[in-house]
């Protein structure tokens, strides 16, 4: 009886050993003209994450527990956008607020006594998984960075884009706002947090006019060096009265140590 063929293998690649170093995809190997079994169905699973991520309706509930669970006040609002897919359609309706979501936040807005410096915005964005893991561990430590400033509750909200910001800051009467969101997933990182801060918001506001953080999460942009980031720019633009292309980014982490301010 003949012996039985040897399983043939994959080559290995030369530079597979560069794969420690990004989460790139590289080095892969083949099989034949294709990419090997493993390789292939690594992507897959990715490109699921990824549109997991854009479909998956972000748990307030779960949310505003969280917030309530550390003292930090919070109001849910909602997009123009009746449908998530109405949403990744209609990118106007994601900057807009729905007619019951102004109101509420125009009576919160006559209703308080003193106008807040800083209002922060949860928005499911791209990317809910991205806001229920990250936001509030990045809230906590930046307001442990902001002592003396007048902090109004959180906004959570739905179906939202970035330019939301602008009209939650305007009604509530805010200083700035910093709108924590969920970045578009990519096949390496479906769980991405953004931040867009902007000075004196309101509707009609531009991008020109925001400074932009991004790639927050464990893997990417610490919470610890984020909340150095974004706490540097709220001082700045306190001071100087701006955000966007006129306010640069000049802070150095300094690493998990909380350097003196």
């Amino acid at each position: 009886m003949a012996d039985a063929a040897p399983v043939q293998t994959a080559p290995e690649d030369p530079w597979k050993a560069l794969r420690r170093f990004t989460a790139a995809r590289i080095a892969l190997g083949r099989a034949g003209a294709s990419l090997p079994t493993e390789a292939l169905l690594a992507f897959n699973l990715a490109h699921a994450q990824a549109r997991d991520a854009v479909h998956t309706p972000l748990d307030t509930a779960a949310l505003k527990c969280e917030l309530d669970s550390r003292a930090l006040d919070s109001i849910e609002v909602s997009s123009a956008a009746q449908s998530r897919e109405q949403y990744l359609r209609r990118p106007d309706l994601g900057r807009r607020l729905d007619s019951k979501s102004t109101a509420r936040l125009s009576d919160h807005g006559r209703a308080s006594e003193s106008r807040p410096e800083l209002v922060f915005v949860v928005a499911d964005g791209l990317s809910s998984s991205a806001v229920a893991l990250h936001a509030i561990p990045l809230i906590e430590r930046t307001i442990a960075r902001l002592q003396g400033w007048q902090i109004g509750p959180i906004v959570v909200a739905t179906q939202a884009r970035v330019a939301i910001g602008d009209p939650i800051g305007e009604l509530m009467q805010a200083g700035m706002v910093a709108v924590l969101i969920g970045e578009r997933p990519g096949l390496s990182s479906p769980a991405s947090l953004g931040v867009y801060l902007t000075y004196r918001p309101a509707t009609g506001c531009s991008d020109a006019q925001r400074n932009c953080i991004s790639n927050v999460r464990p893997e990417g942009l610490g919470y610890d060096a984020a909340a150095f980031k974004l706490a540097h720019l709220l001082d700045a633009a306190r001071t100087r009265k701006l955000t966007g292309i006129g306010l640069k980014d000049e802070s150095v982490w300094e690493g998990d140590v909380l350097p003196a301010r």
